[in-house]
């Protein structure tokens, strides 16, 4: 079924399906477990793909480039493809629903992997920036999926399902970093530059993610949301139901701080972490320490996020921004200043990373979430993970040109002391 957000006809032809669900509160409930059961599923996978380009893509391009600068690229190119990814699913959840949209930025991001393979024993460079830009759309869209299980839950569960649907992302995304040095033996063994096995993974696991939600994310939760939400509106008109007049304010207002906290936290995580696997290898560390730190990395970024959701539902969504910038904070003071020589202390800092980034993410994505209708949401969440996108690709970039003209641990404190402007735009939105 093809829909679309601005069909007023949606309210007054519909089929019967579509019906019970207004109708029952009940089903209503149980097609929100389902959809979160369906993404839990989709994201394991989806995890294990995104793992391979934050581990092993800014290595490839030190092998192939032959130096340090521009080691940051990979990271840049595919967060840039994610962003056009982002407008483009978010659009593509809109008109046709979630599962439309989330399927198609699983299978595309697949594509791109095949092909980061593919240039990695041509050794064409060229080919690989290109692909990696495909390969973003599977990073853009294992992000957008958590707005899915947010479809159909109420305004006291939506943070928590955010989590959850996070959650589930960590195990893939922790099993991908450490398989780094597996999937580099099995490319090896069939011809294939070690560095390129973890792609053959993220190729697969994103295509599995996409086919999940292709043939399961039946009925579509959006699609059910929508045409909910129209009703409602027009039962309020009907009932004579006044809106308040500041309501368009607040929600702009709430995106706009929403936005603002995941763009900061983004931007200081992808900076630190893209250039940790390198700093690493310069100081003799080998690629199954490199995974297993970064396979730590991404354990925080999403592992917590059950119970970050419960706090940011339970303490307020003021407090957990506050804890994101604190946090981040720590990551980059102990980033700077941990030995290179020492596997504790660059944990330490990796863990925190991700950690800040987790109460940064799932905060400000239920600010979003607050701050929208659903007959709106799903584009304006594009435009934000487009915003998040770039903000990783300028962390990309910059990262790699930080820390060859002056170093890592430079680099690390910029970001932390960066992430201490969440503090005060918190109380700039306080005293709103």
């Amino acid at each position: 079924m093809s829909y679309h957000a601005d069909d007023a006809k949606a309210i007054e032809i519909r089929p019967d399906w579509l019906q019970s669900y207004i109708d029952s509160p009940e089903k209503q409930r149980q097609l929100y477990k389902r959809t979160l059961i369906i993404v839990v599923l989709s994201q394991i996978f989806g995890g294990a793909g995104l793992a391979a380009g934050i581990t092993v893509g800014a290595l490839i391009a030190q092998d192939m480039l032959g130096t340090d600068q521009f080691a940051g690229v990979p990271t840049a190119l595919f967060t840039l493809g994610s962003a056009a990814a982002a407008y483009i699913v978010g659009r593509l959840s809109q008109r046709f629903g979630r599962r439309s949209g989330l399927a198609a930025g699983f299978l595309t991001g697949g594509i791109g992997a095949i092909g980061v393979v593919i240039a990695a024993i041509t050794n064409n460079i060229l080919l690989l920036f290109a692909s990696l830009l495909i390969y973003g759309a599977g990073s853009a869209t294992n992000l957008q999926a958590r707005y899915a299980g947010t479809d159909m839950a109420s305004s006291k569960q939506r943070a928590t399902a955010i989590s959850t649907a996070m959650v589930s992302t960590t195990f893939g995304a922790v099993a991908g970093p450490n398989m780094v040095e597996v999937m580099g033996e099995f490319a090896t063994s069939i011809g294939i530059p070690a560095l390129a096995g973890p792609f053959i993974l993220a190729a697969t696991a994103f295509i599995l993610a996409g086919l999940v939600l292709l043939v399961f994310l039946r009925p579509d939760p959006l699609v059910v949301a929508n045409v909910i939400a129209r009703v409602k509106s027009k039962e309020e008109v009907n009932l004579s139901i006044e809106t308040p007049r500041d309501t368009q304010e607040i929600n702009n207002h709430g995106v706009v701080l929403g936005t603002v906290l995941m763009i900061v936290t983004q931007l200081v995580m992808v900076g630190i972490m893209t250039m940790t696997p390198v700093h690493m290898r310069h100081h003799g560390h080998g690629l199954s320490e490199v995974g297993m730190v970064i396979g730590i990395h991404v354990a925080f970024m999403f592992l917590p996020s059950f119970f970050t959701g419960i706090l940011v539902d339970k303490i307020g969504r003021s407090a957990m921004a506050i804890a994101a910038g604190i946090t981040l904070l720590a990551a980059g003071v102990i980033a700077a200043f941990a030995s290179a020589d020492s596997m504790a202390g660059i944990i330490t800092a990796l863990a925190l990373l991700g950690l800040g980034w987790n109460f940064g993410l799932i905060c400000g994505t239920a600010l979003v979430v607050d701050s929208t209708l659903p007959t709106t949401r799903a584009k304006t969440q594009g435009t934000v993970d487009v915003l998040i996108a770039l903000a990783g690709a300028t962390g990309g970039v910059l990262s790699g040109m930080v820390a060859a003209h002056s170093s890592y641990a430079v680099l690390s404190l910029a970001g932390g002391f960066l992430s201490l402007l969440l503090i005060p735009v918190v109380v700039w939105s306080r005293n709103k």
